[in-house]
Formats: structure tokens, sequence, C-alpha cells
């Protein structure tokens, strides 16, 4: 997982609220075996609406993207935290967020961000002609404008974000400490790992 302290760039303006998890990835994408290329089938309906903000090239690559209350309700497909991955999103911008879209998004690392709807509403004016910056160190959302979003983050998923750590890598972040363990049950548990062995 690639750490994230930093987001700066164009944010794309959706807004949409209750925005599911079949609206972010369709159903029909779920049968690949990669994480790679879902972003091609992300907001697939949506891309299909005239004037939609996702085919606009203005957003081309953009990192972030502001949506509107409840984003990623629904099913619990970790797809959906894929899907924006792949096509550059590394944090989302929302007055609310399921609880299991929130979860997937930390663990695949991507920041979501819980804002007030007046800041939200600010945000969606300022990325139609400017880009946003997001600081994950000082939990802050700023614009060229002078205008500064403070946000709340639990310190634990902060650490891990910050330090690229998902489950994997909180594991690996103990390999001394587990491999001290092992030495010593190997010695005063000998039976466990060698089943033939009695302790002495």
């Amino acid at each position: 997982m690639e750490p994230i302290n930093h987001v700066h760039g164009r944010a794309i303006p959706f807004g949409r609220k209750n925005v599911d998890t079949d609206v972010v990835i369709p159903a029909h994408w779920l049968k690949t075996i990669t994480r790679e290329g879902l972003g091609k089938g992300a907001f697939e309906a949506v891309r299909k609406e005239p004037g939609n903000v996702f085919e606009d090239p203005e957003y081309a690559g953009a990192p972030i993207l502001i949506a509107g209350d409840n984003f990623g309700c629904g099913s619990s497909r970790e797809h959906a935290a894929w899907a924006l991955l792949d096509m550059g999103v590394t944090c989302v911008l929302a007055p609310s967020f399921s609880d299991i879209f929130s979860g997937n998004a930390f663990k695949n690392g991507i920041l979501a961000v819980v804002l007030p709807q007046d800041a939200i509403d600010r945000l969606m004016e300022v990325a139609k002609t400017d880009p946003i910056d997001v600081d994950l160190e000082t939990q802050s959302v700023t614009t060229p404008f002078q205008d500064r979003f403070t946000f709340e983050v639990d310190p634990f998923r902060k650490h891990c974000l910050l330090n690229g750590l998902d489950e994997v890598g909180l594991t690996l972040a103990q390999a001394d400490a587990i491999g001290s363990y092992e030495k010593r049950a190997d010695n005063d548990l000998p039976f466990l790992a060698h089943p033939g062995r009695q302790a002495a």
C-alpha cells in the first residue's frame, strides 16, 4: 500500500448523494481476478449521462473525488475501492460514508475525509476551476483562496495511511517480535514445533 500524506490536484465535483457501490463499480465488472482495469468500469452508468464530470477531460487523472452524503452505501464490495484507485483517486471528500466503504477505502490506501455539507459545497465550487490540497498530517483541506477545513481521523488509521501499512504491512512490522517469540517457543515448547520431541 502506498503511503498517503499529501494529496494535491484537481478534484472531481461529483457531489451526488446516496451513491452505492453498484454505481461506483457495476456487478458485471466483479468477475475479474485482478484489480487492474476496474477504473474503466467505474461510474459506468453515470458516464453515459450527457455532460457528466467523469468524461470531462478537465478532470482526467484527478486524485480527489468530491461526493455527496452517504457515499459508498449498498453492498460491501471491495472492488469499489479498487476501481477508485485504478482511476487514480486516492482521496474522497464527503459529508458521510457507509461504514463498510470507509473501512474498505482505508484498507486499500484511500483517504476518506468527512466534512460538513457547507464545506463540501464550497469545495465543489472551487473544484470547477482550481486544485484542492488535502494534508493528512495536519488534517486539513485547503484551496488557493485561503479556505481551510479541518477534519477528524482515527489515529490508528492515520498512522497506517501515513506509513502505507495494510494488514500485511502491520504484521511484517512486528517481524522481530514474532521471530523472538518463535525462538522462545521452540526452546520452551519444542513439542509444538516438533511433535515428536519432549520438553527438557
